[in-house]
C-alpha cells in the first residue's frame, strides 16, 4: 500500500512537467538569421570567423557552445565557410592593368650562371 501511495505522489508531482517537451528554437531559421540572432551581438561580421579552421572542429565548437542542435550547427558552419571563400575567377592582382606608359615586360629565362 505504501508503494502504491508513493507512486501516486510521484505521478502527481511529475504529471504537469511530463507534458512539457523541449522546443527547437532554431527550427526553420536560415543560417544568416541564426548568425544575426546568436552571434552578431559580439561579432559584427561573419567574415573571417571560419578562416583557418577545419569544418569538423568548427561544427563541434558551434554545436557545443552556440547551436541548439546539430543541424543548426552545420548550417552555421556552412554559412561561415561560404562568406570566407575567396571570390571565384581572377584575383584582384591578376586583373589589375599596368599603369599607363609602363610596358609589361615579357617573361625571360634566367641568366646563365657565370663560369669561375
Amino acid at each position: 500500500m505504501a508503494v502504491a501511495c508513493g507512486l501516486l505522489v510521484l505521478g502527481a508531482v511529475s504529471g504537469p512537467f511530463a507534458t512539457a517537451s523541449a522546443q527547437n528554437l532554431d527550427a526553420g531559421k536560415s543560417a544568416p538569421k541564426l548568425f544575426a540572432e546568436g552571434c552578431a551581438a559580439c561579432h559584427s561580421s561573419a567574415r573571417g570567423l571560419a578562416k583557418g579552421r577545419f569544418s569538423l572542429t568548427l561544427f563541434l565548437f558551434l554545436q557545443q557552445h552556440y547551436a541548439s542542435n546539430s543541424s543548426s550547427a552545420w548550417a552555421l558552419t556552412s554559412y561561415l565557410e561560404s562568406v570566407d571563400e575567396a571570390p571565384r575567377g581572377r584575383s584582384r592582382a591578376a586583373s589589375a592593368k599596368p599603369a599607363a606608359g609602363t610596358p609589361r615586360s615579357s617573361p625571360r629565362p634566367p641568366m646563365p650562371v657565370p663560369q669561375r
